[in-house]
């Protein structure tokens, strides 16, 4: 078994960017938006890219509700609420300002899946202690 690093947890956080970004973000480049704008009429194309994103959040919705459980994502959200406060509190980030909460919002969801993907393997460097998943044979 190969060594986590943080470049393993990289490539783990920027699929999980990329696909939160395709799925809904503010530019107007996402397949919500393709999709509203094709509206009524669906393609295969549509239904090809709705299958694969659909794909993609499976996989790292499971691995993250398995490997942080309910009380981890309750306090990875509480986490990063209060980190979008502390933006708030510093003026940093305006109320008026929804697209910037938008943008930071779905970093801090695609990081908190990428956290889901990688927990095993920061568990077990912290603590020494393995996954039943994780044991070879």
């Amino acid at each position: 078994m190969k060594q986590f690093d943080w470049q393993r947890f990289g490539i783990r956080f920027l699929f999980a960017l990329v696909l939160v970004m395709a799925t809904f973000n503010p530019s107007g480049y996402s397949y919500f938006h393709w999709l509203t704008q094709s509206l009524p009429k669906l393609t295969p194309w549509l239904a090809l890219a709705a299958i694969t994103l659909t794909i993609g959040w499976a996989i790292y919705i499971r691995a993250t509700f398995r490997s942080l459980g309910m009380i981890g994502l309750g306090l990875i959200g509480a986490l990063f609420a209060t980190i979008i406060w502390i933006f708030y509190d510093l003026g940093l980030l305006k109320p008026q300002n929804v697209s910037a909460l938008v943008w930071i919002m779905e970093v801090l969801l695609a990081l908190k899946l990428a956290i889901g993907m990688s927990w095993s393997h920061i568990r077990r460097r912290l603590s020494g202690q393995i996954d039943v998943d994780d044991v070879d044979n």
